[in-house]
């Protein structure tokens, strides 16, 4: 396995990271590896019912955009939040996406009077 690309933390851009986490199955990914310090791949899908190459996709989005950072491992790769990267760009944007996850949803109203 050969070295994956990730953008300098300069070179972070705030829309491709709200485009990263745009996608739902992205925002579990970045969930799920917000509990833990790194995860493998397998493991932090576990329980996603996607194709094993859209997960690879989704896990491309959030490493290009900067969100994450892939590392391998022998025959793994470990992936991480790259919070520090993500705070000096982009200061409480991560905090602020993770605690919205953790709200529980709310229920639409009706304007109907």
């Amino acid at each position: 396995m050969g070295e994956l690309w990730h953008p300098a933390t300069e070179d972070i851009e705030l829309a491709r990271v709200m485009h990263a986490l745009s996608d739902p199955a992205r925002l579990e990914i970045v969930a799920r590896l917000a509990t833990s310090e790194g995860a493998n791949c397998r493991t932090a899908c576990s329980g996603i019912e996607l194709h094993k190459s859209t997960m690879s996709h989704h896990y491309r989005v959030l490493r290009e955009a900067g969100v994450t950072q892939t590392t391998p491992v022998g025959r793994a790769r470990v992936v991480r939040l790259r919070r520090d990267g993500l705070n000096a760009r982009f200061p409480g944007l991560l905090p602020s996406v993770l605690n919205a996850l953790n709200q529980p949803a709310n229920p639409r109203t009706s304007a109907a009077s």
